[in-house]
C-alpha cells in the first residue's frame, strides 16, 4: 500500500539556494506520479528500475534550478525495496555523505522519508525542503506487459481526513 504523494511547488522555498541535492524514495514517489500521469509503473528496457513521471518532474525540477544558476544532483536508494521507510546505516551514511557541500536537500517523498532525511543530515548545516505532499494511500493491480514493461491497472486513491475518515476516489 503505498502512499499517495502531490508534488509541492517548492520554488519560493528555494529561492536563494546555489547547491540542491534531489533525494527520492523508490518506490511511492514513483507509483503517485505513474498514476497521476496515467504511465506504466516501470519500463525496464527503456529506463532500468526508474519511472518516467517520476524522471520528468525531477528533470523539470533541474532545468528550473539550472536556469537560475542553481547546481543540482540527484540522490536515491541503489534498490527499491518494500520497506523503503526503513533505511539502513549504510544508506544513511551514503545520504550524508553525498549532501556534503549542498546548501539544501530536497526531498520527493512523504512525511517518513523528510524524518529519515532530517534524521541522517542533523548535523550538517544544510536546509531540508520537502517537495511532495502527503495525500492519502493508493493501491493498484501490477500488470506486465511485454516487453519488460509493468503497468498499474485497476488504480485506486483513498484521500485520508483528518478525523480518521477516508474517501475513495477512482
Amino acid at each position: 500500500m503505498p502512499i499517495n504523494l502531490e508534488p509541492k511547488d517548492v520554488s519560493a522555498d528555494l529561492a536563494h539556494i546555489s547547491s540542491v541535492l534531489i533525494v527520492y524514495c523508490p518506490v511511492c514517489p514513483q507509483i503517485s506520479l505513474a498514476m497521476q500521469a496515467d504511465s506504466p509503473w516501470i519500463e525496464l528496457l527503456k529506463s532500468g528500475l526508474k519511472t518516467g513521471a517520476l524522471e520528468e518532474h525531477i528533470k523539470d525540477i533541474r532545468t528550473s534550478l539550472e536556469q537560475r544558476g542553481v547546481r543540482s544532483d540527484v540522490f536515491t536508494m541503489r534498490l527499491p525495496l518494500p520497506t523503503m521507510c526503513l533505511w539502513t546505516k549504510g544508506q544513511r551514511d551514503r545520504l550524508l555523505k553525498r549532501a556534503e557541500g549542498y546548501e539544501a536537500v530536497l526531498v520527493m517523498g512523504c512525511d517518513s522519508a523528510r524524518y529519515t532525511a532530517q534524521q541522517t543530515l542533523r548535523r550538517r548545516a544544510c536546509r531540508l525542503v520537502q517537495g511532495m505532499k502527503m495525500i492519502g494511500i493508493t493501491n493498484a493491480t501490477v500488470r506486465y506487459r511485454i516487453p519488460m514493461t509493468f503497468e498499474l491497472r485497476d488504480k485506486t486513491r483513498v484521500q485520508i481526513n483528518q478525523t480518521g475518515g477516508y474517501r475513495r476516489d477512482e
